[in-house]
């Protein structure tokens, strides 16, 4: 078959393209191994440290600190959902050229994630005495991938441009807060508005991360996935993600500088500089602000670039930080419940030291803790990716891990 034959059998959103790699692309692996271990650091702090309120956007009297171990975890979901946009144009478009719709494939996925959502992470906080299932992370990158299995039907760059206007708008949408008495309520909190959303079976149902601007995201990312096809070389590629991180933070000292727009709590000068800083930085998660979403992404493309330039070297933090990043969903779970059972091992030995519940006494010593999770799962996910990725086509669930 000749490549006019070939290129007329293939849907029009599909180009003759392939990704750059026959198998993994260390870059992306890298890359969400790093936001794993800030995952890590982000969950110890919530267990072990819930003596201290964060607040959201963070509140402005806690110690720069503690301010700026919360502020760096923010990278985790938006960089994590914007891989999982890359992730798919690459399914989309595998190394043998081959176009194949993901859509089956994204919503299974999508589904998978959210039952996980519900379930396994409601089950972490019962031990406390929560009788709440939140609607989290894996919730909204599940729904937004239910989402992405419709759009990723239309042109590449048309998916690209919806993810634009949906991230750079959706805070024009902030004004409009909906009460549970009024019609549509419990649609447009799972969109746009950080709120309980009813019961079920004695359980309160709390939406955390309303997932319009995720929906966004992870269309974005679909779209920046094809960069990594066979056409682009290494170097335009790496090009790319800087330029396209550097606008990012450009538009955000533009928009935040002047308190323009993408952020409803403005920012003023403090005392002193790090105050002032944490004022500039601190941004709302719940849902994401553009603001927020530009600094974390703009981070996350400049890293991919930079992971990119020097994953042909052997430099080993980045082979431990790809071995985390090759098995995501078995770390994810691994280290909540290892966590858990950490917790309950010092609150039986020390007994409680903040109320009625443990906590670690210092900041230090919630990323000594993360260290020593680092340290504990490293062997077991190593294992286990080798494990997935050798049997994998045999056994289609290690897909899910």
């Amino acid at each position: 078959m000749n490549t006019n034959t070939a290129a007329a059998t293939l849907p029009q959103n599909a180009p003759l393209m392939a990704p750059l790699l026959g198998g993994r692309i260390d870059a992306i692996d890298i890359l969400r191994g790093l936001i794993i271990l800030i995952m890590m650091l982000d969950h110890v702090r919530e267990r072990f440290f819930m003596h201290t309120p964060v607040g959201d956007p963070i509140f402005d009297h806690i110690a720069p600190e503690f301010f700026f171990t919360r502020f760096i975890t923010h990278f985790c979901a938006p960089i994590f959902i914007f891989l999982a946009g890359i992730s798919a144009w690459l399914y989309a478009h595998p190394a043998n050229g081959t176009y194949r719709s993901p859509s089956g494939f994204l919503f299974k996925r999508g589904l998978v994630l959210m039952m996980f959502d519900i379930v396994l992470y409601t089950l972490l906080w019962v031990d406390l005495g929560y009788n709440t299932i939140w609607l989290q992370v894996l919730w909204a990158i599940g729904l937004s991938m239910l989402g992405l299995s419709v759009a990723c039907k239309m042109n590449t760059w048309l998916i690209g441009a919806l993810g634009f206007i949906i991230t750079f708008g959706h805070d024009l949408l902030n004004a409009y807060r909906f009460t549970p008495e009024d019609p549509g309520f419990i649609f447009w909190a799972i969109l746009n508005q950080n709120d309980v959303i009813g019961q079920i079976a004695g359980m309160t149902i709390k939406v955390s991360y309303p997932s319009l601007a995720w929906f966004g995201v992870i269309l974005l990312g679909y779209c920046a996935g094809a960069l990594f096809a066979k056409t682009i070389s290494p170097l335009v590629r790496i090009k790319s993600f800087m330029m396209i991180g550097l606008a990012c933070i450009l538009t955000l000292l533009v928009l935040r500088g002047f308190n323009l727009y993408g952020e409803a709590l403005p920012w003023s000068v403090q005392a002193t500089g790090i105050e002032t800083l944490m004022s500039f930085l601190n941004f709302t998660k719940y849902p994401p602000s553009l603001n927020y979403l530009l600094v974390t992404l703009g981070v996350g493309c400049m890293l991919i670039a930079l992971f990119e330039a020097v994953q042909q070297h052997a430099v080993k933090p980045l082979s431990v930080l790809k071995t985390f990043g090759s098995a995501p969903m078995f770390v994810y779970f691994a280290h909540l419940y290892l966590i858990l059972a950490a917790y309950w091992i010092l609150f039986t030995i020390i007994g409680p030291t903040h109320g009625e519940r443990f906590g670690l006494p210092t900041v230090a010593t919630i990323w000594i803790g993360t260290v020593i999770l680092t340290a504990i799962l490293y062997m077991p996910t190593k294992k286990f990716a080798a494990y997935k990725h050798k049997h994998k086509r045999e056994k289609p669930w290690l897909s899910y891990l």
